[in-house]
């Protein structure tokens, strides 16, 4: 197992005696992109101020690289680059001059290194022109840049792909990946669950305030167990026949989340939950019972579905 760059243990937030941010821990390993994962209004930017120092928790410990926030904020924030809500750019500047702005705040940071983050968000063809002229996905590429610029361990990123159009979403994708196979690790809070399963390696999924699950992506989902759809041309007589198994259990449109074009490609599918390893004497079962079989289709859970499956109740904000 990879070492921790960051670890949140038993963090927790009181304003105005509510609890805003209850018992959450998780930690992010060294390399990985991590998925902090919830609606709007659930704490995640709550927790990412208190990780970065900028709001006080009313205890718990966040460590980086080893360093205590609270009592050695400068060692532990040094190795963090962090862009909350949205990067702070001056667009009557050039992309360039932003960043030197940025680097005369920082140690030993030369132009060259300007000139590598800004190859690395692929801003290098335009970092001169002034950042008015700069596109939303851009601007938020030249955020990330200047959250590079100190080469940090821990990169934080809230909400990065908000407003970006889907041509920004795959590029911000990319190069999120380049930057952990490099050996940073990554931090994304987002309430897009697709974005979060096609780019993260492990998941937290808060919600009010408590962390309710944690794992990579394939855990989280093996959990939610799995569903069996059965197009049969007899149906009334395979549901009877199914059901005498004593293991499969029958699933309502209001239970289930599936995607609308997968049960538009099988017509009177009957949706179970059952154990894989029954699928295949069912389907000899029923052929032996003259009972015909068009599609036996498995199919794991989304994100999405756990997600709201989780989250039932919540209100979004």
């Amino acid at each position: 197992m990879m070492e921790a760059v960051l670890t949140v243990h038993r963090l927790h937030k009181k304003i105005k005696g509510r609890t805003i941010i209850e018992e959450v821990s998780f930690d992010v390993r060294e390399g990985e992109i991590f998925g902090f994962l919830g609606p709007n209004g659930s704490g995640k930017t709550t927790t990412i101020r208190m990780l970065v120092g900028l709001v006080k928790p009313t205890s718990g410990e966040v460590r980086i690289s080893g360093h205590d926030v609270a009592k050695h904020p400068e060692q532990a924030l040094r190795h963090v680059g962090c862009i909350v809500e949205n990067p702070e750019v001056y667009t009557y500047l050039t992309g360039w001059d932003n960043l030197a702005f940025s680097a005369r705040m920082l140690d030993d940071v030369a132009e060259e290194r300007i000139r590598e983050v800004a190859r690395i968000v692929q801003l290098d063809d335009r970092i001169q022109h002034k950042v008015k002229t700069y596109s939303l996905g851009m601007r938020q590429r030249l955020g990330i840049a200047q959250a590079l610029l100190g080469r940090p361990k821990l990169l934080i990123l809230d909400e990065p792909t908000n407003g970006l159009d889907p041509k920004g979403i795959k590029e911000l994708r990319e190069f999120v990946r380049q930057l952990a196979a490099g050996g940073l690790s990554v931090l994304i809070s987002s309430h897009l669950l697709s974005e979060i399963q096609l780019l993260c390696d492990r998941v937290a999924i808060i919600s009010e305030g408590r962390v309710i699950a944690e794992g990579s992506v394939e855990e989280l989902v093996e959990k939610a167990g799995s569903y069996v759809l059965w197009q049969l041309d007899r149906p009334d007589v395979g549901r009877e026949l199914l059901e005498a198994s004593g293991q499969v259990k029958f699933v309502t449109e209001v239970e289930h989340r599936l995607d609308e074009a997968v049960l538009a490609s099988l017509p009177g599918a009957i949706v179970t939950s059952m154990p894989k390893e029954l699928v295949a004497p069912m389907i000899d079962l029923l052929v032996q019972q003259n009972v015909g079989v068009r599609a036996a289709l498995p199919i794991a859970p989304t994100l999405e579905e756990l997600f709201l499956g989780m989250t039932e109740g919540e209100r979004h904000a």
